[in-house]
């Protein structure tokens, strides 16, 4: 693993969903494999859990962390090529790159889409631009497009929770919100569940809800949701604007909340959300405080995600 940007650069997704169980149950086993490396996080957006389970979790390997928020702590970077740097941007990330490269071993990196230029936001430029330029091993802490750390999670949540010896059916369902949201969450859980292969997976959401068929192809879409929840064993609930016409809000109808009754039609699944969850909105209140949602489980499982992300790229960089 040279860098962490999509389920590509996972390699045997099991074989990290055991070596994160291992850092859970032994947090400190690898406590010197990060001595005297250092990992900086660059923030573009604002971020709780992944903030601080990132730190975490490189402390939990020895590594001392710096936070930085790109712009309210710092210059605003330039990141296209050959810019007049005649606006708002005072630095370019050719320039910035190269010396974050020297003062980190590891670097993290959090961007957001505009929502408004699908080609730019689907470029992924900002985090190419820190790859190419700062020469060290970076980690996607969440882009324009997707969320590896949020996927890994999900997939090690799923895998500890579920038993059986068959294939879980797995939903993710669209839900209604109070402004238009990235497709980053809902691409990546996509690509990471089809690579991963081990269950069957359906999408549900309203007509022209349709994500990128690079990341959802093997899944079943169905419109219907009531149909697409029928004997499911773990619901995703998650919000995300329109793709093909893109940044848009189509639809809000509350009835894409999902509830205890809806719930009544799945095979007692266990309800997940990457938080932060808009209470009432995207999830009932009776769902998050009941006994099927392990959104907390799946947010404190967010530390070993990330630690055996960065012990991966920490033994590859030597």
């Amino acid at each position: 693993m040279k860098n962490f940007i999509s389920v590509k650069d996972a390699g045997d997704i099991n074989l990290l969903v055991q070596q994160a169980l291992v850092y859970k149950a032994n947090p400190s086993k690898d406590k010197s494999l990060g001595a005297n490396k250092r990992i900086g996080l660059l923030f573009l957006n604002p971020s709780m859990r992944t903030r601080l389970s990132t730190q975490i979790a490189a402390q939990n390997l020895g590594m001392e962390t710096i936070v930085f928020n790109v712009g309210q702590d710092g210059w605003m970077l330039e990141f296209e090529d050959e810019a007049i740097m005649s606006g708002s941007t005072v630095e370019h990330v050719k320039d910035a790159a190269p010396i974050l490269g020297k003062y980190f071993d590891l670097l993290g990196i959090r961007t957001f889409p505009s929502l408004k230029n699908k080609t730019e936001d689907y470029s992924e430029l900002y985090i190419k631009q820190f790859i190419k330029y700062a020469g060290i091993p970076v980690v996607s802490l969440e882009s324009a497009t997707l969320h590896p750390l949020q996927s890994l999670t999900d997939i090690i949540t799923i895998s500890e929770t579920f038993k059986e010896k068959r294939r879980p059916k797995i939903v993710l369902t669209w839900a209604p919100h109070v402004k238009a949201l990235p497709q980053c969450v809902a691409n990546s859980f996509s690509e990471w569940i089809n690579a991963w292969n081990e269950a069957d997976f359906t999408i549900t959401h309203p007509e022209d809800y349709e994500l990128d068929e690079s990341f959802t192809k093997g899944a079943t879409i169905v419109h219907n949701q009531d149909e697409a929840l029928k004997d499911a064993d773990f619901v995703y609930v998650k919000n995300w604007s329109t793709y093909a016409d893109y940044g848009r809000i189509y639809c809000n109808d509350p009835k894409w909340m999902l509830s205890n009754k809806k719930l009544q039609l799945t095979n007692n699944a266990k309800v997940m959300h990457c938080l932060p969850v808009r209470r009432n909105v995207e999830l009932s209140d009776e769902i998050l405080d009941g006994p099927n949602s392990i959104v907390t489980q799946q947010a404190t499982n967010r530390i070993w995600a990330a630690q055996v992300v960065l012990s991966e790229l920490l033994k590859n960089a030597g």
